[in-house]
């Protein structure tokens, strides 16, 4: 999400987006240690991709996932006229994006806003390989406005429940963490409503900390959604607190669990995230990383991977990638495992 550090020659690459192909040629690079914001992966054909704030969408892939080579130009080239009509003030920064395959495409969701505001709109794209040189656009899923939406449309999040029905979870501050049912369209069905699934506090909460980053978030501060499911439970990932901040950065991650994906998630005390329950999962060691958040998880090739992005301490502030294995508690509990 928001405005953070991204490798320099990305930024240099990045223009504008829906996918259509870049005509100058530039050079891959390949590094172990990528910096990257909010990433989210998918795996195809023995390769393995990550999407992830940038200018245009920065797109990495790996055979291995130690090795890592970064795209030298943007997901998308051209951006759709839409999303400056939607979003005053957005020009090329897209942030957040998720990615999911469905019914034989794959389905890629990206967040167009301006920092600190809830005037924001969730964008979408499809391609039938994540290798296609050309992402199509779908036009927006759904768009939040100032002074009209007590949520703000960025970080969203696909999630297939097990009747195969489409859901799609998002949300940055204000009223926090919203869900709704989508079409086959991975549109918002019609009569749809979104709702409120996690908060940072409870509605009626006296001893909120202080917003250090925007007078107009306020300080709800949970966003970055991730539903992810396993052995009959979904679990819902959130960040909690500050990011982008560099080394001040307070980011963390907390988890609950339900049945049901439209909830309500518990923590492990039993406590509503809609009442600012959550268990903290993951935050920053202190030796290697202030701060980590914006995560995802996966089971790929056998294996559940949880990612995210982590303030290195060594790296000055800057967010490069976590990669942890994810292991789980005899009551059914996910912690994370040494690589």
């Amino acid at each position: 999400m928001k405005q953070l550090l991204i490798l320099l020659s990305c930024v240099v690459a990045a223009l504008s987006a829906t996918a259509q192909p870049n005509h100058h040629r530039r050079v891959p690079f390949t590094t172990s240690t990528p910096m990257v914001h909010d990433p989210v992966m998918a795996y195809e054909d023995s390769t393995y991709h990550i999407f992830t704030t940038g200018m245009g969408i920065q797109h990495l892939t790996s055979r291995d996932r130690q090795q890592w080579t970064v795209s030298p130009a943007p997901l998308m080239t051209v951006m759709p006229q839409w999303t400056r009509d939607s979003v005053p003030g957005f020009q090329h920064h897209v942030w957040a994006p998720d990615v999911i395959q469905w019914h034989g495409r794959w389905w890629l969701a990206y967040s167009c806003s301006t920092f600190g505001k809830n005037g924001s709109a969730i964008g979408l794209l499809t391609a039938r390989s994540l290798s296609a040189p050309v992402w199509n656009d779908e036009g927006c899923i759904v768009t939040s406005r100032e002074k009209r939406d007590q949520w703000n449309a960025i970080d969203p999040c696909f999630v297939i429940d097990d009747n195969d029905q489409p859901w799609l979870t998002w949300g940055s501050f204000w009223d926090g963490i919203q869900l709704v049912r989508l079409d086959t369209t991975m549109h918002i069905a019609p009569g749809q409503q979104s709702r409120t699934i996690a908060r940072r506090y409870a509605p009626n909460c006296k001893n909120q900390a202080p917003n250090p980053t925007s007078k107009f978030a306020g300080t709800n501060a949970i966003e970055a959604p991730f539903i992810y499911k396993h052995g009959g439970w979904y679990y819902l990932f959130v960040s909690w607190d500050y990011c982008c901040r560099g080394s001040k950065s307070n980011y963390r991650v907390a988890v609950g669990r339900s049945r049901t994906v439209d909830g309500p998630y518990l923590d492990r005390d039993g406590v509503d995230m809609r009442e600012g329950g959550g268990t903290l999962f993951l935050e920053g060691d202190k030796q290697q990383f202030e701060a980590a958040g914006h995560c995802a998880a996966y089971t790929i090739n056998g294996q559940d991977i949880f990612i995210c992005h982590g303030y290195s301490i060594a790296h000055k502030g800057a967010s490069i990638l976590i990669q942890r294995p994810i292991s789980w508690t005899s009551d059914g509990w996910p912690v994370l495992s040494e690589k």
